[in-house]
């Protein structure tokens, strides 16, 4: 029995000891793997696009639209090409000598898959001149302002291709009917994104009633029908309500959306736009909605529920990464009288400039809890007395002041 009890501790303890063993070969392997894994994921892809954030000697560091830098050692040997914007080929491809890149460029570096063990060096470099990319897009904002219109999505025949838009408030509230064909590209924004370039093509009947839309194309002499070459939308939300907290260092602030009754969380980006009305300005346009009834500002406003959408324009605020935001025009009006010029006109502040108690209204990405600001209007308290009006002229206001559309087609 002593005997047989011995035999079973010894072999209680071999087996823990192999078990253990296993465990420790398990976590080398684990810890192994967690020293790996980073070192490859910083490792360069075999080709990747970015912008020129510095040079020194021969050495590119450029940053990708991700977030990631890599450092490229451009040789003697390399090809570099230099291609206007908008370009699809090398066809018409320039040959460029590495003195002329400049930080700023736009580049496409190609890895040599030959090139000594342990280093990154390029094959060949296909580049954009900045200031190509500026001509470009000023350009394109030009063409957005000239052929463009943007509205609220009122109706969808998916079949037709039509699309009916409801623009503008009061006096220059308008109906506008988009036709599209198969040849319109249709794009439309990524979920919580307020970038033109993360646009992805989406159908027609991916556009829904409520939705902004802004369209590029031939129309009518008073722009209340277009061709659409290009159109862009997206589902957005509104928001009003007075200001509960904010949080300047997280560049964030909460809001009681008047609307759900629900706190609310607003992330500001370098991409928003925000303004505040004086008091003045704030009581005008108020008046104006109200005189304007509910014929004017409702048929503006094409929904009363807190969604609204974006499309391609331009300024620095919405759409886009560089210099994004929609390529403003195709508004009613022009003159003094215009609200959406004249809150265009209303003094730039920074989330510094917000306090708690501070009356808002918001148009921001799709989202319950926690959604970012494509564009923001304080000082709007009695413009809350008439918010399906309000809202309406806040949307078309957020889709016409800026050039990201343009901005995000020059690259």
């Amino acid at each position: 029995m002593l005997t047989a009890e011995k035999w079973l501790m010894k072999r209680t303890v071999k087996i823990w000891n192999l078990a253990w063993m296993a465990g420790m070969a398990v976590s080398g392997t684990l810890a192994i793997a967690m020293f790996v894994a980073p070192a490859a994921r910083a490792q360069a892809p075999a080709r990747f696009i970015g912008t020129v954030t510095a040079i020194s000697g021969t050495t590119l560091t450029v940053k990708t639209d991700a977030g990631q830098s890599f450092q490229v050692d451009v040789p003697a040997g390399a090809s570099l090409k230099r291609i206007e914007p908008g370009q699809k080929d090398l066809s018409t491809a320039a040959a460029m000598e590495f003195g002329e890149l400049a930080v700023g460029d736009r580049a496409l570096v190609k890895l040599d898959p030959d090139a000594p063990a342990g280093a990154t060096q390029a094959l060949q470099i296909v580049a954009i001149k900045q200031a190509d990319v500026a001509q470009k897009q000023q350009k394109d904002r030009e063409d957005w302002q000239r052929r463009g219109v943007g509205g609220l999505v009122k109706s969808v025949d998916a079949a037709g291709g039509v699309i009916v838009l409801t623009s503008g408030a009061g006096a220059t509230a308008k109906t506008i009917t988009v036709h599209a064909t198969r040849t319109t590209v249709l794009r439309r924004y990524a979920p919580a994104s307020v970038r033109f370039d993360a646009a992805v093509p989406a159908p027609i009947d991916a556009i829904h009633p409520g939705d902004q839309l802004r369209a590029r194309g031939a129309k009518n002499s008073d722009g209340t029908s277009i061709d659409a070459e290009e159109v862009v939308s997206g589902t957005f939300r509104n928001i009003s309500g007075t200001i509960s907290s904010v949080d300047p260092t997280g560049l964030a602030f909460t809001v009681k959306d008047l609307a759900t009754k629900k706190q609310v969380t607003i992330h500001i980006t370098g991409d928003a736009q925000m303004r505040k009305l004086s008091d003045r300005m704030a009581a005008f346009l108020a008046a104006f909605l109200k005189g304007a009834g509910s014929g004017g500002g409702q048929a503006a406003g094409g929904a009363a529920r807190p969604a609204g959408g974006g499309a391609p324009s331009g300024g620095g605020a919405q759409w886009s990464g560089q210099g994004s935001g929609q390529a403003g025009g195709g508004r009613g009006g022009g003159g003094g009288g215009d609200p959406q010029q004249m809150l265009s006109r209303a003094p730039a502040i920074q989330i510094a400039d917000l306090k708690k108690g501070d009356a808002v209204m918001v148009v921001s990405t799709d989202g319950t809890t926690d959604v970012t600001a494509i564009t923001l209007l304080a000082g709007v308290e009695p413009l809350l007395e008439a918010p399906a009006a309000s809202q309406s002229l806040l949307n078309n206001w957020s889709m016409n002041s800026g050039a990201g559309a343009a901005d995000a087609a020059a690259q």
